[in-house]
């Protein structure tokens, strides 16, 4: 193989290796919790919750609150099989922070979530929740 196919196979490769690790980056997932049923989480398996005070597409939990429930931003979002692309989108906070919303709501991470799996943010203080698609939002 001459030296320039050499370096085009590699650039390929590593281009195509790249694309799929940003496509992965980029990945909202499902898992399942007998407790809990199916939820999203991040492409890493970190839960993901809304915040019941939150209207659609706005965001109250604001200064300290951040604290404990970080900000889920991804540009784009690549939606687990059954979800609409769509159902994603990006919201500007009134601190100007980018967020992604989930049908509307604006979504978060619990900081006391310290391993992939892990939902123990779910009905802190009985307005944090994670999100179950089938049937979201609540009615």
């Amino acid at each position: 193989m001459n030296t320039k196919l050499k370096i085009s196979a590699l650039v390929f490769i590593t281009a195509l290796g790249i694309s799929f690790a940003y496509a992965n980056h980029h990945a909202v997932k499902t898992q399942e919790n007998a407790a809990l049923g199916t939820y999203l989480t991040d492409t890493e398996g970190k839960t993901l919750y809304w915040f019941t005070k939150d209207v659609t597409g706005k965001s109250e939990c604001n200064g300290p609150c951040l604290k404990n429930w970080p900000v889920f931003y991804r540009e784009t979002v690549a939606p687990p099989a059954g979800v609409k692309a769509d159902d994603f989108a990006t919201i500007t906070r009134g601190d100007g922070q980018k967020q992604t919303a989930f049908r509307g709501y604006p979504l978060y991470y619990f900081a006391g979530d310290k391993a992939a799996g892990q939902a123990t943010g779910q009905g802190v203080k009985n307005v944090w929740y994670v999100i179950n698609p089938g049937n979201f939002p609540p009615k």
